[in-house]
């Protein structure tokens, strides 16, 4: 029985599931997000977030411990100057893992691995819109001035255009002429 024991072996050895995750892991750092199987990307996030919580102490020691599980020097690199700065306020959660289609071959669960501080459409750089919580009410007569009032525009817009265009017209029939 497997009572207490939390790991996913992801089908393959210790040695082997060290060193995949250790290359997934590297490879989310250089690259801000990676996509790979559900499973496996379950398996990094537990790999890879107590090492960006080790990089927010940049200390000879920490950066070794970091080291000793990537075994990449850049990639310790980025992760001592880029990442952890982004992250210093952030208590944890620094990886977000988005469901994506079943894979095409053996219709395996397939997901998108990125780093939470890194992406423009969720972060904090990204427009918010602020949503109401009321169903009827004010935002639906604003989203409808909001609307007329380009579509007027564009009716002086196209109305010039034709007065433009008659006149170019009626220049170039005097010219024949």
């Amino acid at each position: 029985m497997r009572h207490g024991k939390k790991v996913n072996h992801l089908g393959r050895t210790d040695s082997h599931r060290k060193a995949m995750l250790a290359n997934m892991a590297t490879s989310l750092i250089k690259h801000k997000r990676i996509t790979t199987t559900l499973a496996k990307a379950k398996a990094l996030r537990q790999y890879v977030e107590p090492l960006i919580t080790k990089s927010k102490n940049d200390t000879t020691h920490s950066r070794r411990t970091v080291f000793a599980y990537l075994k990449d020097k850049d990639a310790v690199t980025i992760l001592f100057r880029e990442i952890s700065e982004k992250v210093a306020t952030r208590p944890g959660g620094y990886t977000r893992i988005i469901k994506l289609e079943n894979r095409l071959g053996d219709n395996a669960e397939m997901a998108f691995v990125e780093l939470v501080d890194y992406n423009e459409v969720y972060g904090a750089t990204a427009k918010t819109e602020k949503k109401s919580t009321r169903r009827r009410g004010s935002s639906k007569k604003k989203a409808v001035e909001s609307a007329e009032a380009p579509v007027e525009a564009v009716e002086e817009v196209k109305a010039e255009e034709a007065a433009e265009t008659t006149e170019e017209t009626s220049a170039t029939e005097e010219k024949k002429d």
